[in-house]
């Protein structure tokens, strides 16, 4: 089969959804490596986020006047390569599809979650309506779903009139470099470059209202946690504000803008426990990537999170700072709790291997043959 991607959050998305697409791009090449695959990326990428390509890879771009219309491209323009060049499946795995892939090609589509109609206050009005008619659209034309968790699952079906007889649930998986043990000189060496405290609690995530730092800031000082707090994630106004607020609660918060991506696998390593207390999510790749670290967890009741975490995470009430300060005490100190959950975080991340996801991702391929 000859298999069309939608790669622009691959080659130029440095978070969740570039992560997503990278890995499902490798396993699909590594767990079918029968089929070519054709990865349509609307112009050149401005930072080194493709791993090499393998060898049933073929990278495509936009060609003439369309090389000004990236967008309009990926949107519309690109249909008619896809036709011309005889795939037979086109997967765009951000929520959309080009319009104009005519009858032949089949079209899948990943679903990652509603948070822009669960939380518009955090999105333009003219994004939420323009994304909403195209997650609408790519949802009825496509000939499978695929939704990223059951909670996802269900988003589509409520909010977006999928037809949950094409919805198939594949968990993601992360990237292998969170499965590897970061030896004793890697893990110094990242620590001095970084800064990071001897002992420290980790979140890792968009530094934005819905990741619910606030409360956890909160938390921490109503359990009277002394022990540093490690944000690692993006710039922002809201980032501002949370570091004026460690400094009213007097809590000591290090937050770490621009890491490197290989970095990340030692910073989890070198954290006490991480702490995940967002409102909502599709998935939650952090707490995977903590669990294939065999650290101990403390997220979020509700949303998707326990289908993530299953027996290996702790989980309090994200509106609740009484009951996240209760459960940051637990993580901390109770020493039974933590073996706990380390030893059932190497079962629990056995369920988003390569092996499973990968094989998941070729069935699904093989049943629109």
């Amino acid at each position: 089969m000859v298999i069309a991607f939608d790669a622009k959050r691959a080659y130029h998305n440095t978070r969740g959804l570039g992560n997503y697409s990278r890995d499902f791009m490798r396993l699909s090449a590594q767990y079918a490596p029968e089929n070519r695959y054709l990865l349509f990326n609307p112009k050149p990428q401005e930072k080194n986020l493709m791993p090499p390509l393998m060898p049933s890879q073929t990278e495509i771009r936009a060609e003439g006047v369309w090389q000004m219309l990236p967008s309009v491209w990926r949107s519309w323009g690109c249909a008619k390569q896809v036709r011309g060049l005889d795939a037979d499946i086109y997967h765009g795995l951000s929520g959309e599809l080009p319009i104009g892939l005519g009858n032949r090609v089949r079209k899948v589509v990943t679903i990652h979650d509603a948070i822009f109609v669960r939380y518009p206050e955090l999105y333009s009005t003219t994004y939420r309506h323009l994304f909403l008619q195209k997650v609408k659209y790519a949802c009825r034309e496509a000939d499978l779903i695929v939704a990223i968790s059951e909670q996802t699952k269900q988003d589509c079906i409520q909010l977006f009139g999928a037809d949950e007889k094409k919805i198939r649930v594949i968990y993601q998986g992360c990237s292998n470099i969170f499965r590897q043990v970061a030896d004793e000189e890697s893990k110094e060496q990242v620590r001095q470059r970084y800064g990071l405290p001897a002992q420290f609690l980790l979140d890792v995530g968009a530094i934005e209202p819905r990741k619910n730092l606030k409360r956890l800031l909160r938390a921490m000082k109503i359990a009277k946690v002394y022990m540093p707090l490690v944000v690692v994630g993006g710039r922002s106004k809201y980032a501002e504000q949370m570091k004026q607020l460690a400094l009213q609660l007097h809590l000591d918060v290090v937050f770490l803008h621009n890491v490197d991506f290989t970095h990340l696998p030692a910073i989890y390593q070198l954290s006490h426990a991480v702490v995940y207390p967002s409102v909502f999510e599709g998935f939650g790749i952090p707490i995977l990537e903590a669990l294939c670290s065999s650290v101990p967890v403390l997220t979020s009741t509700g949303s998707c999170f326990a289908e993530t975490g299953g027996d290996a995470a702790l989980y309090a009430n994200p509106q609740n700072e009484e009951d996240i300060a209760d459960k940051l005490s637990t993580i901390i100190h109770d020493q039974t709790t933590r073996q706990t959950l380390i030893n059932n975080a190497k079962w629990q991340a056995e369920k988003f291997s390569d092996d499973v996801v990968g094989n998941n991702i070729r069935q699904l391929y093989l049943s629109l043959c």
